[in-house]
């Protein structure tokens, strides 16, 4: 139940000629405390809860536990749920062994894009696509709760 992955900026939309799939999601949080979250998503015809603990001192690991809850149910929670949510397109584009999820923003977070890909340790080596640019792990203002906070649309560029 430990999440490691690792996040980079996107640098061209080469990725979506990549990409086996495309998806919207929709999400909020009950709560975005950065110690703790609990995040509402809807993705497609499914939807979930997923609890999210503090994120190790390098920002690539933390305790992760999800559970698949009926769309109907999502929906009323989102209604719950602290002001904001994020909407985005996540496009699964396969790299060597590795599947990134790279999150095109929508709405007030228009503009960024970030991928990101799970691994089984923290060390784990694994091919960086050319599209990929900086690496953002652990930089807390690209975590999806704090986007809702501080959308993309106020930051200066």
């Amino acid at each position: 139940m430990i999440e490691i992955e690792r996040k980079f900026l996107i640098t061209s939309e080469a990725y979506k000629s990549e990409a086996s799939s495309k998806t919207l999601f929709v999400q909020a949080y009950l709560n975005s405390h950065p110690e703790r979250t609990i995040r509402i998503r809807i993705k497609a015809e499914k939807a979930f809860m997923t609890i999210k603990g503090k994120s190790s001192e390098n920002g690539v690991s933390r305790y992760e536990w999800e559970k698949e809850i009926p769309v109907n149910e999502a929906e009323e929670l989102l209604k719950l749920c602290e002001p904001g949510k994020i909407e985005k397109y996540r496009h699964l584009v396969k790299a060597g062994a590795h599947v990134f999820e790279v999150d095109e923003f929508l709405g007030e977070n228009n503009g960024l894009t970030i991928a990101e890909v799970e691994l089984s340790t923290e060390n784990e080596h694994f091919i960086k696509p050319e599209w990929m640019g900086e690496e953002v792990t652990g930089d807390h203002k690209y975590y999806n709760s704090q986007l809702i906070l501080n959308p993309y649309k106020n930051w200066e560029k």
